[in-house]
């Protein structure tokens, strides 16, 4: 694919990569600041693209990479815990039943960890496939799902590991003396 070429596909996944960026980010200036430098590192990367691998899930693994990355070295600058939290009004009339939910949902989706709520975003937003988040992350298909379940469950209101009420059973043949 020529560089002309590639530029158009990157200026039509724009609006992909920010929405993801948002997500991460929960701070509209931060994640322009994220997207940014993104795609600055794709474009000093470029050479590393290989044409036979998806465009998108590059940068979205960019996009990922580097925000891990900057999260680490300044999590003691992180401001905006809390900020859509607080955006968000705590109640509303009854008449606005599906407003408060849908507060309700979005102060929890808030709260996921990281990693949730990137994987969250990217198959419920992004319409990725599982497969396509795992390698999006780098990480085991399994955990995609993990993650996922974690994160669903979380929104319903569920506690995130309940298992109280698990039960154990025998799988197989089971040998009485």
């Amino acid at each position: 694919m020529s560089g002309m070429a590639r530029n158009k596909d990157v200026i039509a996944l724009l609006p992909d990569l920010r929405r993801y960026a948002q997500t991460l980010t929960r701070n509209t200036a931060d994640a322009e600041d994220l997207l940014s430098s993104a795609l600055l590192r794709a474009h000093e990367h470029r050479h590393t693209y290989q044409p036979s691998r998806s465009l998108r899930r590059w940068l979205f693994a960019i996009i990922h990479n580097l925000f891990v990355s900057q999260r680490r070295t300044r999590l003691a600058e992180q401001r905006r815990d809390g900020a859509l939290a607080d955006l968000v009004p705590s109640g509303a009339p009854a008449t606005q039943e599906m407003s408060a939910l849908l507060a309700q949902v979005m102060r929890r989706f808030d709260t996921l960890p990281d990693n949730q709520r990137a994987v969250l975003h990217l198959i419920a937003v992004e319409g990725m496939s599982y497969q396509e988040a795992a390698e999006t992350l780098a990480v085991p298909i399994g955990t995609i799902m993990s993650r996922l379940s974690r994160a669903r469950r979380v929104l319903r209101g569920e506690s995130p590991v309940d298992r109280s009420h698990a039960e154990l059973r025998v799988v197989g043949k089971v040998h009485h003396d």
